[in-house]
Protein backbone atom coordinates (compact mmCIF):
# COMPACT_ATOMS: atom_id res chain seq x y z
CA UNK A 1 0.00 0.00 0.00
CA UNK A 2 1.02 3.24 -0.81
CA UNK A 3 2.31 5.23 2.41
CA UNK A 4 1.13 8.92 1.81
CA UNK A 5 -0.65 10.78 4.68
CA UNK A 6 -3.33 13.19 3.92
CA UNK A 7 -4.28 12.98 0.53
CA UNK A 8 -7.77 11.61 -0.37
CA UNK A 9 -8.67 8.61 -1.22
CA UNK A 10 -12.23 7.31 -2.68
CA UNK A 11 -13.32 4.12 -1.35
CA UNK A 12 -15.58 2.38 -3.63
CA UNK A 13 -17.92 0.98 -0.62
CA UNK A 14 -20.24 -2.30 -1.87
CA UNK A 15 -21.60 -2.62 1.64
CA UNK A 16 -19.39 -6.02 1.81
CA UNK A 17 -16.39 -6.47 4.21
CA UNK A 18 -13.61 -6.26 1.87
CA UNK A 19 -14.52 -2.67 0.76
CA UNK A 20 -15.61 -1.86 4.46
CA UNK A 21 -12.09 -3.00 5.67
CA UNK A 22 -10.18 -1.24 2.98
CA UNK A 23 -11.61 2.10 4.21
CA UNK A 24 -10.74 1.28 7.84
CA UNK A 25 -7.12 0.36 6.71
CA UNK A 26 -6.84 3.43 4.66
CA UNK A 27 -7.80 6.14 7.29
CA UNK A 28 -5.53 4.24 10.00
CA UNK A 29 -2.85 4.77 7.24
CA UNK A 30 -3.78 8.38 7.68
CA UNK A 31 -5.26 9.23 4.50
CA UNK A 32 -8.43 11.50 4.34
CA UNK A 33 -11.19 8.58 3.09
CA UNK A 34 -14.05 8.96 1.43
CA UNK A 35 -16.46 6.51 0.87
CA UNK A 36 -18.46 5.91 -2.79
CA UNK A 37 -21.75 3.95 -3.04
CA UNK A 38 -22.43 2.83 -6.84
CA UNK A 39 -25.55 2.29 -8.24
CA UNK A 40 -25.32 0.45 -11.35
CA UNK A 41 -28.71 -1.34 -12.35
CA UNK A 42 -32.61 -0.56 -12.04
CA UNK A 43 -34.63 -3.38 -10.53
CA UNK A 44 -37.85 -4.75 -12.17
CA UNK A 45 -40.89 -2.95 -10.35
CA UNK A 46 -40.85 -5.60 -7.05
CA UNK A 47 -37.51 -7.28 -7.75
CA UNK A 48 -35.72 -7.51 -4.49
CA UNK A 49 -33.29 -4.82 -4.58
CA UNK A 50 -30.05 -5.62 -2.65
CA UNK A 51 -28.71 -2.47 -3.79
CA UNK A 52 -30.65 -0.94 -1.09
CA UNK A 53 -29.73 -3.27 1.23
CA UNK A 54 -26.16 -2.69 0.02
CA UNK A 55 -26.47 0.68 0.68
CA UNK A 56 -27.35 0.93 4.13
CA UNK A 57 -25.06 -1.64 5.02
CA UNK A 58 -22.12 0.96 3.74
CA UNK A 59 -23.74 3.47 5.35
CA UNK A 60 -23.49 1.96 8.67
CA UNK A 61 -19.89 1.15 8.19
CA UNK A 62 -18.88 4.63 7.21
CA UNK A 63 -21.17 5.97 9.95
CA UNK A 64 -18.53 3.45 12.15
CA UNK A 65 -15.70 4.94 10.79
CA UNK A 66 -16.77 8.36 10.54
CA UNK A 67 -16.24 9.01 6.86
CA UNK A 68 -18.57 10.60 4.35
CA UNK A 69 -20.37 8.37 1.84
CA UNK A 70 -21.32 9.92 -1.81
CA UNK A 71 -23.55 7.54 -3.85
CA UNK A 72 -23.36 7.92 -7.46
CA UNK A 73 -25.73 6.24 -10.49
CA UNK A 74 -24.02 4.78 -12.95
CA UNK A 75 -26.75 2.52 -14.15
CA UNK A 76 -26.39 3.69 -17.65
CA UNK A 77 -23.17 3.45 -18.18
CA UNK A 78 -23.83 -0.03 -16.73
CA UNK A 79 -25.96 -0.84 -19.26
CA UNK A 80 -24.44 0.80 -22.63
CA UNK A 81 -21.48 -0.59 -21.79
CA UNK A 82 -21.42 -3.76 -20.15
CA UNK A 83 -24.79 -5.25 -20.18
CA UNK A 84 -25.39 -5.05 -23.84
CA UNK A 85 -22.35 -6.25 -24.48
CA UNK A 86 -22.95 -9.01 -22.14
CA UNK A 87 -26.38 -9.93 -23.79
CA UNK A 88 -24.66 -9.69 -27.25
CA UNK A 89 -21.88 -12.35 -26.07
CA UNK A 90 -24.70 -14.54 -25.14
CA UNK A 91 -26.33 -14.06 -28.11
CA UNK A 92 -23.71 -15.00 -30.21
CA UNK A 93 -23.63 -18.45 -28.03
CA UNK A 94 -20.69 -17.47 -26.03
CA UNK A 95 -19.97 -17.17 -22.09
CA UNK A 96 -18.73 -13.79 -21.20
CA UNK A 97 -17.70 -12.34 -17.44
CA UNK A 98 -19.50 -9.46 -16.95
CA UNK A 99 -17.23 -8.77 -13.85
CA UNK A 100 -14.07 -8.40 -16.27
CA UNK A 101 -16.68 -5.72 -18.52
CA UNK A 102 -17.72 -4.36 -14.98
CA UNK A 103 -13.86 -3.47 -13.76
CA UNK A 104 -12.93 -1.65 -17.04
CA UNK A 105 -16.00 0.58 -17.50
CA UNK A 106 -17.24 0.88 -14.17
CA UNK A 107 -14.60 0.49 -11.59
CA UNK A 108 -11.89 2.11 -12.91
CA UNK A 109 -13.49 4.56 -15.47
CA UNK A 110 -17.16 6.22 -14.71
CA UNK A 111 -15.96 5.34 -10.49
CA UNK A 112 -11.99 6.64 -10.91
CA UNK A 113 -13.76 9.92 -13.27
CA UNK A 114 -16.68 10.76 -10.76
CA UNK A 115 -13.69 10.29 -7.73
CA UNK A 116 -11.09 12.90 -9.49
CA UNK A 117 -13.84 15.22 -9.97
CA UNK A 118 -14.43 15.45 -6.30
CA UNK A 119 -11.16 15.87 -5.72
CA UNK A 120 -9.63 12.20 -5.51
CA UNK A 121 -6.13 11.62 -5.49
CA UNK A 122 -6.60 8.03 -5.48
CA UNK A 123 -9.26 5.56 -5.66
CA UNK A 124 -9.59 2.31 -3.50
CA UNK A 125 -11.39 -0.38 -3.65
CA UNK A 126 -11.27 -3.86 -1.94
CA UNK A 127 -10.17 -6.37 -4.64
CA UNK A 128 -7.44 -9.09 -3.65
CA UNK A 129 -4.64 -7.74 -6.38
CA UNK A 130 -1.80 -5.95 -5.49
CA UNK A 131 0.22 -3.22 -7.39
CA UNK A 132 4.29 -3.18 -7.77
CA UNK A 133 6.27 -0.20 -9.03
CA UNK A 134 9.18 -1.91 -11.08
CA UNK A 135 11.39 1.27 -12.37
CA UNK A 136 8.85 3.98 -12.58
CA UNK A 137 6.43 1.67 -13.96
CA UNK A 138 3.29 0.06 -12.13
CA UNK A 139 2.35 -3.71 -12.48
CA UNK A 140 -0.51 -5.68 -11.25
CA UNK A 141 0.08 -8.74 -9.31
CA UNK A 142 -1.26 -11.73 -7.03
CA UNK A 143 -2.78 -10.90 -3.95
CA UNK A 144 -1.05 -12.17 -1.04
CA UNK A 145 -4.49 -14.35 -1.04
CA UNK A 146 -3.71 -16.80 -3.87
CA UNK A 147 -7.36 -18.57 -3.51
CA UNK A 148 -9.41 -14.96 -3.37
CA UNK A 149 -6.88 -13.37 -5.88
CA UNK A 150 -8.78 -11.31 -8.37
CA UNK A 151 -6.37 -10.21 -11.22
CA UNK A 152 -8.32 -12.11 -13.59
CA UNK A 153 -10.83 -10.22 -13.42
CA UNK A 154 -8.65 -6.70 -13.70
CA UNK A 155 -6.53 -7.74 -16.75
CA UNK A 156 -8.40 -4.98 -18.94
CA UNK A 157 -7.80 -2.60 -16.66
CA UNK A 158 -4.56 -0.46 -17.85
CA UNK A 159 -1.61 1.14 -16.28
CA UNK A 160 -2.72 4.99 -15.94
CA UNK A 161 -6.04 3.69 -14.13
CA UNK A 162 -3.71 1.03 -11.96
CA UNK A 163 -1.31 4.49 -10.82
CA UNK A 164 -4.00 6.39 -9.30
CA UNK A 165 -5.53 2.92 -7.18
CA UNK A 166 -4.52 1.27 -4.00
CA UNK A 167 -5.50 -1.83 -3.06
CA UNK A 168 -5.26 -1.80 0.68
CA UNK A 169 -6.05 -5.73 1.18
CA UNK A 170 -3.15 -7.06 -1.09
CA UNK A 171 -1.33 -8.44 2.18
CA UNK A 172 -3.65 -9.85 3.92
CA UNK A 173 -5.72 -13.05 3.82
CA UNK A 174 -9.93 -13.11 3.54
CA UNK A 175 -9.69 -14.44 7.01
CA UNK A 176 -7.43 -11.17 8.09
CA UNK A 177 -9.96 -9.48 6.86
CA UNK A 178 -12.87 -10.51 8.79
CA UNK A 179 -10.79 -11.06 12.15
CA UNK A 180 -10.03 -6.96 11.22
CA UNK A 181 -13.71 -6.43 10.98
CA UNK A 182 -14.79 -7.86 13.95
CA UNK A 183 -12.53 -6.48 15.99
CA UNK A 184 -13.49 -3.12 15.15
CA UNK A 185 -17.21 -4.03 15.15
CA UNK A 186 -18.49 -3.50 11.21
CA UNK A 187 -22.05 -4.57 11.26
CA UNK A 188 -20.86 -6.41 7.84
CA UNK A 189 -17.92 -8.58 9.42
CA UNK A 190 -19.77 -11.85 8.53
CA UNK A 191 -21.63 -11.00 5.77
CA UNK A 192 -21.38 -13.31 2.43
CA UNK A 193 -19.73 -12.65 -0.26
CA UNK A 194 -21.78 -11.35 -2.98
CA UNK A 195 -22.35 -13.52 -5.57
CA UNK A 196 -23.90 -13.51 -9.60
CA UNK A 197 -23.58 -11.09 -12.48
CA UNK A 198 -21.77 -7.74 -11.36
CA UNK A 199 -24.14 -5.63 -9.54
CA UNK A 200 -26.91 -7.24 -10.77
CA UNK A 201 -26.55 -9.93 -8.12
CA UNK A 202 -27.97 -13.55 -8.05
CA UNK A 203 -29.99 -14.45 -10.40
CA UNK A 204 -31.66 -17.45 -11.98
CA UNK A 205 -29.66 -17.08 -15.28
CA UNK A 206 -32.67 -18.97 -17.23
CA UNK A 207 -35.70 -16.40 -16.10
CA UNK A 208 -33.01 -13.50 -16.05
CA UNK A 209 -31.53 -14.18 -19.47
CA UNK A 210 -35.36 -14.87 -20.61
CA UNK A 211 -36.16 -11.54 -20.13
CA UNK A 212 -33.84 -10.29 -22.92
CA UNK A 213 -33.07 -13.19 -25.40
CA UNK A 214 -35.27 -14.93 -26.79
CA UNK A 215 -34.45 -18.65 -25.44
CA UNK A 216 -36.21 -22.04 -26.75
CA UNK A 217 -35.66 -25.64 -26.26
CA UNK A 218 -33.95 -28.10 -27.93
CA UNK A 219 -32.07 -31.37 -27.94
CA UNK A 220 -29.16 -32.47 -26.35
CA UNK A 221 -26.97 -35.01 -28.51
CA UNK A 222 -24.07 -37.25 -27.32
CA UNK A 223 -20.79 -37.58 -29.59
CA UNK A 224 -22.90 -40.02 -31.73
CA UNK A 225 -25.67 -37.55 -32.66
CA UNK A 226 -28.49 -39.23 -30.41
CA UNK A 227 -30.48 -36.84 -28.82
CA UNK A 228 -30.47 -38.06 -25.04
CA UNK A 229 -32.48 -35.48 -23.78
CA UNK A 230 -33.85 -31.45 -24.47
CA UNK A 231 -32.09 -28.50 -23.21
CA UNK A 232 -33.85 -24.96 -22.31
CA UNK A 233 -31.97 -22.99 -24.77
CA UNK A 234 -27.96 -23.40 -26.16
CA UNK A 235 -27.29 -20.13 -24.74
CA UNK A 236 -27.13 -21.06 -21.40
CA UNK A 237 -24.90 -23.69 -21.73
CA UNK A 238 -20.92 -23.72 -21.18
CA UNK A 239 -18.62 -25.93 -22.11
CA UNK A 240 -17.80 -28.07 -19.66
CA UNK A 241 -20.72 -27.52 -17.35
CA UNK A 242 -22.16 -30.02 -15.89
CA UNK A 243 -24.87 -28.62 -13.65
CA UNK A 244 -28.50 -28.76 -15.19
CA UNK A 245 -28.59 -31.10 -17.74
CA UNK A 246 -31.20 -33.00 -15.87
CA UNK A 247 -29.85 -35.90 -17.96
CA UNK A 248 -29.79 -39.85 -16.25
CA UNK A 249 -30.62 -43.20 -16.82
CA UNK A 250 -29.61 -43.00 -20.31
CA UNK A 251 -29.98 -46.73 -21.90
CA UNK A 252 -26.59 -48.68 -22.92
CA UNK A 253 -24.84 -45.95 -21.40
CA UNK A 254 -22.27 -45.90 -18.41
CA UNK A 255 -23.45 -44.41 -14.90
CA UNK A 256 -21.12 -41.15 -15.38
CA UNK A 257 -21.98 -37.77 -15.58
CA UNK A 258 -22.83 -35.93 -18.79
CA UNK A 259 -20.55 -32.70 -19.71
CA UNK A 260 -21.42 -30.05 -22.54
CA UNK A 261 -18.02 -30.28 -24.89
CA UNK A 262 -19.94 -28.23 -28.03
CA UNK A 263 -22.52 -26.08 -28.81
CA UNK A 264 -24.61 -25.19 -31.92
CA UNK A 265 -26.11 -22.16 -31.74
CA UNK A 266 -27.61 -22.13 -35.37
CA UNK A 267 -29.03 -25.46 -34.87
CA UNK A 268 -29.79 -24.48 -30.81
CA UNK A 269 -28.17 -27.98 -30.19
CA UNK A 270 -25.87 -28.84 -27.39
CA UNK A 271 -23.30 -31.90 -27.16
CA UNK A 272 -22.44 -33.68 -24.47
CA UNK A 273 -20.22 -36.54 -23.34
CA UNK A 274 -19.43 -38.86 -20.40
CA UNK A 275 -17.01 -38.28 -17.92
CA UNK A 276 -15.01 -35.74 -16.18
CA UNK A 277 -11.80 -36.63 -18.11
CA UNK A 278 -13.14 -37.34 -21.80
CA UNK A 279 -10.63 -36.23 -24.34
CA UNK A 280 -13.44 -34.07 -26.14
CA UNK A 281 -13.63 -31.90 -23.29
CA UNK A 282 -10.21 -30.85 -23.59
CA UNK A 283 -8.17 -28.36 -26.09
CA UNK A 284 -4.46 -27.75 -26.74
CA UNK A 285 -4.82 -24.42 -27.57
CA UNK A 286 -6.54 -21.31 -28.32
CA UNK A 287 -7.22 -17.76 -30.38
CA UNK A 288 -7.88 -14.74 -29.51
CA UNK A 289 -8.75 -11.67 -32.00
CA UNK A 290 -7.48 -9.35 -29.53
CA UNK A 291 -5.21 -9.22 -26.33
CA UNK A 292 -5.98 -6.13 -23.74
CA UNK A 293 -2.01 -5.86 -22.53
CA UNK A 294 -1.90 -4.06 -18.96
CA UNK A 295 1.23 -2.31 -19.40
CA UNK A 296 2.75 -1.37 -23.29
CA UNK A 297 6.10 -3.52 -22.62
CA UNK A 298 4.59 -6.78 -24.60
CA UNK A 299 5.95 -5.80 -28.31
CA UNK A 300 6.53 -9.48 -29.78
CA UNK A 301 6.24 -12.29 -32.52
CA UNK A 302 6.16 -14.85 -30.13
CA UNK A 303 6.26 -14.90 -26.16
CA UNK A 304 6.68 -18.06 -23.31
CA UNK A 305 4.24 -17.12 -20.53
CA UNK A 306 1.30 -18.74 -18.23
CA UNK A 307 -2.25 -18.87 -18.74
CA UNK A 308 -5.28 -18.46 -16.81
CA UNK A 309 -8.43 -19.46 -18.38
CA UNK A 310 -11.26 -18.87 -16.11
CA UNK A 311 -10.85 -17.45 -12.16
CA UNK A 312 -9.00 -19.89 -9.75
CA UNK A 313 -8.58 -22.32 -13.33
CA UNK A 314 -4.63 -23.25 -12.31
CA UNK A 315 -2.34 -21.74 -14.86
CA UNK A 316 -0.77 -22.98 -17.36
CA UNK A 317 2.40 -22.72 -19.37
CA UNK A 318 1.93 -21.76 -22.96
CA UNK A 319 3.37 -19.94 -25.69
CA UNK A 320 1.71 -17.24 -27.45
CA UNK A 321 2.80 -16.24 -30.99
CA UNK A 322 1.23 -12.84 -32.82
CA UNK A 323 -0.28 -13.27 -36.48
CA UNK A 324 -2.22 -10.76 -38.83
CA UNK A 325 -5.22 -11.86 -37.41
CA UNK A 326 -4.59 -12.26 -34.08
CA UNK A 327 -2.71 -14.45 -31.04
CA UNK A 328 -2.60 -18.13 -31.20
CA UNK A 329 -2.08 -19.65 -28.10
CA UNK A 330 -0.75 -23.44 -27.82
CA UNK A 331 -0.78 -24.75 -24.15
CA UNK A 332 2.29 -26.92 -22.63
CA UNK A 333 -0.63 -30.13 -21.72
CA UNK A 334 -4.51 -29.84 -22.59
CA UNK A 335 -7.04 -27.95 -20.64
CA UNK A 336 -10.30 -29.19 -20.25
CA UNK A 337 -13.10 -26.87 -20.30
CA UNK A 338 -12.01 -23.93 -22.57
CA UNK A 339 -15.31 -21.51 -23.28
CA UNK A 340 -15.85 -19.17 -26.00
CA UNK A 341 -16.52 -15.73 -24.59
CA UNK A 342 -14.60 -16.37 -21.31
CA UNK A 343 -11.07 -14.74 -21.21
CA UNK A 344 -7.35 -16.05 -21.54
CA UNK A 345 -5.78 -14.19 -18.80
CA UNK A 346 -1.44 -14.24 -19.19
CA UNK A 347 0.86 -14.02 -16.39
CA UNK A 348 5.14 -14.11 -15.92
CA UNK A 349 5.38 -15.45 -12.24
CA UNK A 350 2.55 -13.71 -10.41
CA UNK A 351 2.37 -10.50 -13.04
CA UNK A 352 -0.64 -10.12 -14.94
CA UNK A 353 0.23 -8.97 -18.37
CA UNK A 354 -3.31 -8.86 -19.84
CA UNK A 355 -5.37 -10.67 -22.02
CA UNK A 356 -8.59 -11.25 -24.58
CA UNK A 357 -11.32 -13.01 -25.13
CA UNK A 358 -11.63 -16.33 -26.16
CA UNK A 359 -12.24 -16.42 -29.83
CA UNK A 360 -12.21 -20.51 -30.80
CA UNK A 361 -10.79 -23.83 -28.95
CA UNK A 362 -8.51 -26.20 -30.83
Amino acid sequence: MKQETNKKVVVGMSGGVDSSVAAYLLKEKGYKVTGLFMQNWQNEPGEKCTSEIDFKDASSVCDRLEIPLHKANFSDDYWNNVFEEFLNEYKLGRTPNPDILCNREIKFKSFLNYALTIGADYIATGHYASLKNINDKTYLSRAKDIAKDQTYFLHEVKEPEFKKCIFPLENLMKSDVRKIAKEIRLSVSSKKDSVGICFVGEKNMKDFLGRFIKLEKGPILDEYNNIIGEHNGSTLYTIGQRQGLQIGGIKDKDDLPWYVYKKDILKNQIFVCQGVNNNLLYSKGLECEDISWINNDYDFDSIECMIQIRHQHEPVDCQIDYLNDGYVIKFNKPIRGVALGQSAVFYKKNICMGGGVISRAF
